[in-house]
């Protein structure tokens, strides 16, 4: 029985955290991410991240994209692709301990510079969009978490919620799909990626319900606290295997 804890862990991360990203913009890889790599290991773990991150934002920019800033999410997309080949080339050269630390460790210090940093002014203006999309970027392509430092930038600017939620989508889109050419697909029985993209399948619809009835900022909360243990969790991980 024990066994069966982590994988149905994941699996919730993986229906709560499109649900919110459906509802919020962000959500899905910061309770999903720790979780996968959890049952799965690092690599593979981000890299199933990373698809089902692209499908849930390829879902989402379907219902939003008339929303989408293209000047925005081109000021992001551009420094965010340029830095997936040297995530990329981490991700290779690490061992799987120190991989698992390091995912853990930014997945924690994500979640805790987007639940603390709620009145965020640091990244303004194009300098910042160009340092939040690197950022982004980089932790896309190593943990399969691209949405905080969007985030933080879109705080920083004050956009509002709808605009924020269509170009997001758009850059975490690109984002991913690039790391994956880079990476590779995620070595993933067929049974095991059926069931995930079922889950995030209704997720979304649950988010596109949710959207309507929760308050975006307590949901958002609620997952960052649950996600943080998943954080914690992948960093005690690594460290023990170390």
């Amino acid at each position: 029985m024990g066994s069966l804890v982590l994988p149905a862990l994941a699996g919730v991360g993986v229906l709560a955290g499109a649900a919110t990203q459906r509802a919020t913009g962000l959500g899905f890889a910061l309770v999903a991410a720790p979780f996968l790599v959890q049952v799965l290991g690092a690599r593979a773990g981000v890299g199933l991240a990373n698809l089902l991150s692209a499908t849930l934002c390829a879902l989402v920019l379907l219902r939003t994209w008339r929303a989408v800033d293209w000047r925005r999410m081109a000021w992001l997309s551009v420094p965010g692709l340029a830095a997936v080949p040297l995530g990329a080339l981490v991700v290779r050269t690490l061992p799987e301990p120190p991989l698992l630390v390091m995912v853990g460790t930014l997945a924690v210090g994500a979640m805790l510079l987007v639940r603390f940093n709620e009145r965020a002014a640091a990244l303004r203006g194009r300098s910042g969009a160009v340092v939040a999309g690197a950022t982004s970027g980089f932790m896309n392509v190593t943990a399969g978490l691209g949405g905080p430092m969007i985030t933080v930038h879109a705080l920083s600017e004050g956009w509002d919620m709808r605009r924020f939620v269509a170009t997001a989508q758009g850059c975490l889109l690109l984002t991913n799909c690039v790391s994956l050419t880079t990476k590779g697909l995620p070595d993933i029985p067929p049974t095991a990626l059926t069931a995930a993209a079922a889950l995030v399948l209704t997720g979304a619809a649950a988010g596109e319900w949710l959207a309507a009835r929760v308050d975006p900022a307590l949901v958002r909360r609620l997952v960052i606290s649950v996600a943080l243990l998943g954080g914690l969790a992948a960093v005690l991980r690594g460290a023990l295997m170390w």
